[in-house]
């Protein structure tokens, strides 16, 4: 996507010099293929680091919180709906940062496609047409776009950003299937069911904490889990303790969590973080006609209270 990232460069230059912002983050090449990494630009030398491709899937949102200077941030859909909340969480102030948005077609899973080549080395990496052309000493492979997606481009409703003060290319055509077909056919299951696959997934967790440093929505000073006095729960692997964490932070983050999958793409063992995150945030939006990061306006459920808001699990637990 060159024409983009020469847009990218034009647009942070002039930012920089103009002095209209002190910082822009975005991306850089990474040192291997198939890699993007966070990038740092303060300088107008350093702006030809810069770079967009299908590879830029971190959530950059998560390096905004409570800085103090004027900040650019290169920013796709699911990013900017958690710049959203965090504006709206006093973590920054909207005057503050100058979005430039992405229109995004979702980004490259580089596991599955990691694993397609069997731990054949990548020496090179082209973009086209909606291709991915992979060459190395002997071998060249091509893989379409739509078939290595992560689970959370697949189903993200929000490709375009929602807010932006620049935008960098056309707009996409947004999702027009039911993004939460997944979580019905997980509520068609008996309770018994999902508590046991829940189980079985919390269990193969090695609480290294990873999803929680990855998440842009998880800023506490002290986690609950880090806490000693008082000690919420215990520091092991056991399925109870393992169980506890995943539960509280999937409630902390409910009503919140944009589901740009940072947390299962930063999980080292695949637990399916996403799974319960997704099963609150479909309950959200169905029960308060809230959706995380579409609006600055819209005050998140659990920050407000009105007397008409659904209260059957305390009528009826």
């Amino acid at each position: 996507m060159p024409e983009v990232t020469k847009k990218i460069r034009e647009i942070a230059r002039s930012l920089l010099q103009e002095k209209k912002v002190d910082l822009v983050i975005g991306f850089e090449q990474g040192t291997l293929p198939l890699r993007a990494t966070p990038c740092f630009v303060r300088g107008e030398k350093e702006v030809d680091r810069l770079v967009w491709d299908s590879f830029c899937e971190n959530n950059l949102a998560t390096y905004l919180i409570k800085r103090a200077e004027r900040v650019a941030i290169i920013a796709k859909g699911c990013d900017v709906r958690t710049i959203v909340e965090l504006i709206k969480e006093n973590q920054i102030s909207r005057d503050q940062v100058v979005i430039i948005g992405i229109p995004c077609q979702g980004m490259f899973d580089r596991r599955q496609v990691e694993a397609v080549l069997q731990g054949k080395e990548i020496q090179e990496v082209t973009e086209k047409d909606g291709q991915l052309i992979l060459r190395g000493g002997s071998f060249k492979e091509t893989l379409k776009r739509d078939t290595f997606l992560y689970p959370s481009c697949i189903t993200c409703t929000h490709r375009n950003p929602v807010i932006y003060d620049l935008l960098v290319g056309d707009p996409v055509p947004e999702l027009s299937t039911d993004p939460y077909q997944d979580v019905e056919e997980f509520e068609a299951r008996s309770a018994e069911e999902r508590w046991e696959y829940l189980i079985k997934e919390f269990t193969r967790c090695i609480r290294c904490y990873a999803c929680r440093n990855a998440c842009p929505l998880c800023y506490c000073q002290e986690c609950f889990v880090d806490s000693s006095s008082p000690p919420w729960i215990g520091k092991t692997t056991d399925e109870s303790d393992t169980a506890i964490f995943h539960l509280m932070r999937a409630f902390h983050v409910a009503g919140r969590c944009t589901e740009c999958g940072a947390c299962e793409r930063a999980c080292p063992v695949g637990v399916d973080i996403r799974k319960l995150n997704r099963k609150l945030a479909r309950d959200v939006k169905e029960r308060f006609g809230y959706e995380s990061g579409v609006s600055l306006e819209q005050v998140t459920p659990l920050a407000t209270f009105k007397p008409d808001d659904p209260e059957e699990f305390m009528v009826n637990p």
